[in-house]
């Protein structure tokens, strides 16, 4: 039992994660991924006190003070959450659960899902979302990038310089990419393209071991043995597994009010998950320290002073 579970590890959730820690509680997040949209920013330049740096950078310096103040990273794809009388109880595709006494939700957009057979089974264990976070692991291995807009594109580029063989499946024939992209994919020795097609399900005992790719119009299905499959469609909002336990808009972000509090008692949420204007890192990061300090203050029983300055 912990006493926050915190969804999400980008710049909301791990500030989040560093403020309950320090107020001593038992803090998990579970995630997906680490750094979340702020990973695919390469060059920032206005987060405060920190100077130009790559989005990953920044991101690992805030991992690095969540996990050196206590917190627990779990790596999963939350698919449930369940009211129960001491809190609450979240389910992972994987089908490990975990149980907490409040819980912050702070996964903003979420990478766009497949919908095939394998793909949240293997999330983690070989699937990822993000080549620019997860490409080092692939070292003289093969893996499958899925996609066709620039993000795939170079994502594509980029893990041919790590790894020994790289497919590049796309359910049409052209790309949405740019053209001086495309280019460099074309000349790319060690990436092959396997166009009109798509992954139709992702095989694998412990891990990930192959995919089979289907042809859009022979439907020839063909199977490639790979040790990692890179998912890059986009990202979409998903509140589909809470929408039952808080309320949410026309656009399924979860309302909150001015310090985080959802409409179910021991849920909170922060950053781009909620209606929050201008999403930016900082302002997730803001977010995320009044849901955490909000909750704490939940927990306690509301002894946890709140301090406004005028």
């Amino acid at each position: 039992m912990y006493d926050v579970i915190i969804v999400g590890a980008g710049a909301a959730g791990l500030t989040a994660a560093i403020y309950t820690c320090r107020k001593k509680l038992r803090t998990a997040i579970i995630s997906i991924d680490v750094g979340g949209q702020t990973n695919l920013t390469s060059h920032i330049e206005n987060y405060p006190g920190t100077g130009p740096m790559h989005g990953m950078e920044l991101m690992q310096r805030f991992q690095n003070e969540a996990i050196g103040f206590g917190a627990e990273l779990i790596m999963g794809k939350v698919n449930k959450v369940d009211k129960t009388e001491k809190g609450f109880k979240i389910g992972l595709a994987n089908g490990e659960e975990y149980e907490c006494k409040a819980l912050i939700l702070a996964y903003g957009k979420v990478p766009r899902s497949l919908g095939i057979e394998g793909e949240e089974k293997f999330m983690g264990r070989g699937v990822t979302t993000c080549v620019t976070c997860d490409a080092p692991l692939y070292k003289n291995r093969e893996a499958v990038v899925i996609g066709g807009g620039n993000s795939a594109v170079e994502g594509a580029l980029e893990l041919a310089t790590i790894a020994r063989k790289v497919y590049l499946v796309h359910r049409r024939g052209t790309f949405r990419a740019d053209e001086i992209t495309v280019e460099k994919l074309k000349e790319n020795k060690n990436i092959e393209l396997v166009l009109n097609s798509v992954v139709a399900k992702i095989v694998g005992g412990k891990n990930v071991e192959s995919v089979e790719v289907e042809n859009i119009a022979t439907k020839e299905k063909k199977f490639f043995k790979v040790d990692g499959v890179f998912i890059e469609i986009g990202y979409v909002v998903d509140t589909s597994f809470v929408q039952h336990l808080v309320k949410v808009n026309e656009r399924k972000e979860i309302i909150v009010d001015e310090r985080g509090n959802t409409s179910c008692p021991g849920i909170f949420a922060a950053g781009d998950i909620t209606p929050v204007p201008y999403k930016q890192t900082v302002i997730a990061a803001g977010d995320g320290s009044k849901a955490a300090l909000e909750c704490y203050r939940w927990l306690t029983g509301g002894k946890g002073a709140v301090l406004d300055w005028s």
